[in-house]
């Protein structure tokens, strides 16, 4: 993009009296700009258009909440209201609504409406997707301000992963499945923090474990995965294994931030050096260098105000065993007494 251009886009941004994160917003411009320059043809600009435009909708709505936990429940539009697991949903989305999570869903009928009905109206958020053959959301989220219509299945996806802090599945077709996938490769591969993820059942239901079998069989067994890439995941049909496997991940743990070659996992809970020792004996396998160590906040965290109260842990994580956060994050949360109840992520 020419120089004068630059000078123009950059005039309207402060003409426009935005101050905070202009430069964001002046990249934004000069991508467009540069659509339009490149000579895009009409549909790209059209699919350019209404993402960004459902991106800003999604991100005006869960913007009052951010400081509130959400728990992203996926599952079948089919599923009857007397079917076992919509039952079970309703049961989970009711305890962890009482623990003071929101619960998030795609807000059309059958698992998603299970969800939104055990957290209530106050606690639902819903991202619906058009389709011709849904005529609205589920009635519990319809007409709701915490309501937003999607067009694209991937920015639907995007909010629905982007917000939460922990994710349930319950048995569904292929989009639940293409969602649980899309999680699982998230948390493989480092493109999203550790969360924690429940595959959710019936008491008699055989579905994740039928998937966690074909995983093993013919996915782990190739070579394509690795054998306990599904150990960060909870396969169970106890609601209170389920509420406590979302909250109890939080016990300790609550963030972490690369800077550089330097992962940073912050805590709510100063370790004492013992148990900073058992970390470094049973994860030295996966640090590139160096050992684990405590930590005041690096300089980019105190120049971004982020999080500076919490106790720190610092080491040069090997990227390639990215995966294995999952487990360091039950490590530390293992240095949590039994009897302290876990902060609001």
């Amino acid at each position: 993009m020419n120089p004068e251009l630059e000078r123009e886009v950059a005039d309207l941004v402060a003409k426009s009296g935005i101050t905070f994160n202009d430069d964001k917003i002046r990249e934004i411009l000069k991508t467009a700009l540069a659509l339009g320059i490149d000579g895009a043809d009409r549909l790209n600009l059209k699919i350019t258009a209404s993402a960004l435009a459902e991106m800003r909708s999604a991100f005006a709505m869960f913007a009052p909440y951010a400081s509130v936990p959400k728990v992203t429940v996926f599952g079948s539009a089919r599923t009857k209201p007397d079917d076992p697991s919509y039952l079970l949903t309703k049961q989970v989305a009711r305890a962890l609504a009482d623990t003071g999570w929101m619960v998030a869903t795609g807000a059309g009928p059958g698992i998603m409406q299970a969800a939104a009905e055990g957290a209530g109206r106050e606690a639902s958020i819903g991202v619906s997707i058009r389709l011709p053959f849904e005529e609205r959301p589920n009635d519990v989220i319809h007409d709701d301000p915490k309501h937003v219509s999607m067009k694209y299945f991937f920015t639907r996806k995007l909010m629905l992963v982007k917000e939460s802090k922990g994710f349930i599945a319950v048995p569904g077709g292929f989009g639940t499945l293409d969602e649980t996938l899309e999680l699982l490769t998230l948390q493989q591969t480092g493109k999203a923090e550790p969360t924690p993820i429940v595959l959710l059942d019936s008491p008699e239901g055989t579905f994740w474990q039928a998937f966690e079998t074909f995983i093993q069989t013919e996915v782990a067994a190739r070579g394509l995965v690795a054998s306990d890439d599904l150990s960060r995941v909870l396969i169970t049909s106890d609601p209170s294994l389920a509420v406590s496997e979302i909250i109890g991940f939080w016990r300790n743990y609550h963030s972490i931030r690369w800077v550089g070659k330097r992962l940073v996992m912050r805590l709510n809970h100063v370790p004492t050096p013992e148990q900073i020792s058992q970390l470094n004996d049973r994860f030295s396998y996966c640090l590139s260098e160096g050992t684990i160590a405590a930590t005041a906040p690096l300089k980019p965290e105190v120049s971004n105000n982020e999080h500076l109260e919490l106790a720190r842990l610092v080491m040069t994580w090997n990227p390639f065993k990215v995966g294995d956060l999952h487990h360091l994050v039950r490590a530390v949360n293992e240095f949590v007494p039994n009897g302290d109840n876990p902060p609001a992520p």
